[in-house]
């Protein structure tokens, strides 16, 4: 008679004992959700949207991933009134009820900025407001919800021929978070980050009140929750403000190895006149070889043969730019040179040589709106 393996049988015995365990956290999390004191009064409370007392785990963790504070509810809201009855309501409990309330958007919060032990967090994305109402015009702006996702935005303003004037990299993400933080991006240098294009909010406050801000009305509730991290109150709607879509950007890579010539730079970029839209800087941990790193890899077709250029392991930085045409093609090439030629040279050493050379290499794409 064979028996199994010894390993076989500790595998077994492992998996069961992590088995066990996980249903005994999910129970017991169950468990004191239910009798909470505060669960009661939550659920009594007359909303069009609802809470969730078990489906909570995916609310203790975001983006950075560092921390994972366990909430006793989430609260998945349809309307503003949702989110204003649910905070008046533990504000009327007091503090004894030590409950907390945080929003949150797409999770892309670094510092559990979105989570609150044993607390409520809010749903954000389940908040059905007004369609996104483009307003063109000469000042054109969009009015939006708080929940609403930076991308969904971009595709809505096109349709006009219009853009948000200043945005992240990522568009993934809610109004209300980055307007909660500051929303930087390349344009940031010409327009402000994001916060900085906001001609109104429409806000949830610590009481449960909701309140209309802006520079002339309600100034320093306007201020401080613009890049507040959502500790003045919650955003639930804003006006943003609008600009005229470029019909062709220009879009270019400029790799460096050396970082003060980088910053140096960066630095004339941003300050100069009457060349690029969009400058920003970012850092290549190049460990696996440039092709397997880069965010968008280069092909056989790229005029500057990327592929042929090795790092031997460095670190690298790169310029990001981006210039705004509405030319037909020959003219755009012409532009993007003329803005080129405006640009002191600096000195880099190429990596595939000792010899100096003004940019290690320039990578350009063409995309076209229209």
């Amino acid at each position: 008679m064979r028996y199994p393996p010894v390993y076989f049988l500790k595998q077994m015995n492992t998996f069961i004992i992590k088995g066990f365990m996980i249903l005994f956290v999910s129970c017991v999390t169950i468990k004191l959700n239910l009798c909470s004191p505060n669960t009661p009064s939550l659920n009594t409370l007359p909303l069009n949207g609802h809470f969730n007392f078990h489906e909570v785990h995916h609310a203790a963790r975001d983006f950075g991933n560092r921390y994972q504070f366990l909430p006793m509810a989430v609260l998945h809201p349809k309307t503003v009134s949702d989110i204003a009855t649910t905070i008046k309501h533990i504000w009327d409990m007091g503090p004894h009820s030590e409950l907390t309330v945080a929003a949150r958007g797409h999770g892309h919060s670094l510092q559990g900025q979105a989570q609150t032990q044993r607390g409520v967090v809010i749903n954000m994305e389940s908040l059905e407001g007004p369609e996104i109402q483009v307003y063109t015009g000469s000042s054109p702006y969009v009015d939006v919800s708080g929940g609403e996702l930076w991308i969904n935005i971009l595709h809505e303003s096109l349709k006009y021929g219009l853009a948000p004037k200043s945005w992240t990299d990522y568009l993934h993400l809610t109004i209300g978070g980055t307007l909660s933080n500051a929303g930087i991006s390349g344009q940031a240098f010409r327009h402000g980050p994001q916060i900085s294009n906001v001609h109104q909010l429409e806000v949830v406050t610590g009481k449960g009140e909701v309140i209309n801000c802006s520079e002339e009305q309600n100034e320093d509730l306007f201020h401080s929750v613009l890049g507040g991290l959502g500790q003045f109150g919650i955003i639930t709607r804003a006006r943003i403000s609008l600009e005229a879509a470029p019909a062709r950007v220009k879009w270019i890579r400029v790799l460096y190895s050396d970082f003060a010539a980088f910053t140096q730079d960066q630095e004339h970029l941003i300050s100069s006149e009457n060349t690029f839209d969009y400058v920003e800087g970012f850092v290549i941990i190049n460990r696996t070889g440039l092709l397997n790193n880069w965010r968008s890899s280069f092909n056989s077709k790229d005029p500057v043969q990327a592929s042929q250029f090795k790092s031997d392991g460095r670190t690298l930085f790169c310029l990001e730019l981006a210039k705004y045409f509405n030319l037909d093609k020959t003219d755009l090439i012409n532009e993007v040179r003329l803005a080129m030629a405006h640009q002191k040279p600096s000195t880099l050493k190429c990596l595939n040589s000792q010899e100096n050379c003004c940019y290690i290499c320039i990578y350009i794409y063409i995309y076209i709106y229209e």
